[in-house]
């Protein structure tokens, strides 16, 4: 489930070297299949839900509006965030479940691009990609702040081996003909298997540009150069569970300037 983060980087990637201007909508489905890791989560779950808990929740909801506690909170804006969204999640009544993505929109206009997370602990995050600055900008609406994410240099970074398959096997994904990949690599010493549906018929996105773009340490490309077309659907599959990220809305449309641009009232936090 870590890689989350990755393909929601992997989105705002997406056109910075594009023609493309339109909204992508994609949906992600993500369960947990190891029977040890879903008994911890069952249990965690049925703790969270447990009247004791929700009491103890809405004791720390109530503190959290006395002045002083809400002093001490907001400056550490990180742990106040956190605290907000497990307590959100506990109240009502979601558990660990609800902690997941459900997917997130893409905007793309001029080779920049804004992305929003929906549902579970990074809902309504937003990044925002630069072309002019070759910048990514993580953005908090609600404080009207935004950090600057660290770029990285991938020619520091040793490949891992990477494993991948072109299949014979092809279907549909909103009308665009798709083709299979299979991408088989190792996480953390564990054996992962990625299945990429792509489709060549969108011809003002070229993912080649994005095969050697990275995250933070992690050695595992955001797309790779055996692979052709654009992706409309990715499957992940690890010892611990299974996550699907499938587009489900593809749009062509015109969309105003203002959507990326950093807000001149917002300031910059590290």
């Amino acid at each position: 489930m870590k890689k989350i983060i990755l393909l929601l980087l992997l989105s705002t990637a997406i056109a910075s070297a594009q023609n493309f201007e339109g909204t992508i909508v994609w949906k992600i489905t993500s369960e947990i299949t190891d029977p040890e890791t879903k008994a911890k989560i069952d249990a965690a779950n049925k703790k969270m839900n447990d009247p004791e808990t929700q009491a103890q929740m809405k004791e720390l909801r109530e503190k959290m509006n006395d002045p002083q506690f809400k002093a001490m909170m907001e400056s550490n804006p990180q742990m106040k965030a956190q605290m907000e969204n497990m307590m959100k999640m506990a109240e009502g009544g979601g558990g660990l479940s609800s902690m997941m993505p459900t997917g997130y929109i893409i905007k793309i206009k001029d080779q920049n691009t804004l992305t929003r997370m929906e549902g579970g602990m990074m809902a309504n995050m937003e990044m925002l990609y630069l072309k002019n600055k070759n910048a990514t900008y993580q953005l908090d609406r609600e404080k009207k702040t935004y950090k600057v994410l660290a770029s990285v240099n991938s020619d520091t970074i040793k490949m891992p081996d990477v494993k991948v398959t072109k299949t014979t096997e092809t279907t549909k994904i909103l009308n665009y003909p798709c083709t299979k990949y299979i991408v088989e690599t190792k996480s953390n010493g564990l054996a992962m298997q990625q299945f990429f549906w792509t489709t060549t018929a969108i011809k003002d996105l070229n993912m080649k540009n994005f095969a050697n773009q990275r995250m933070g340490s992690n050695q595992h490309s955001f797309f790779y150069e055996k692979i052709e077309g654009v992706p409309l659907k990715i499957e992940i599959k690890q010892p611990q569970g299974a996550m699907i990220m499938e587009a489900t809305e593809f749009k062509k449309q015109s969309l105003p300037l203002s959507d990326f641009s950093l807000p001149g009232d917002f300031k910059e936090v590290h």
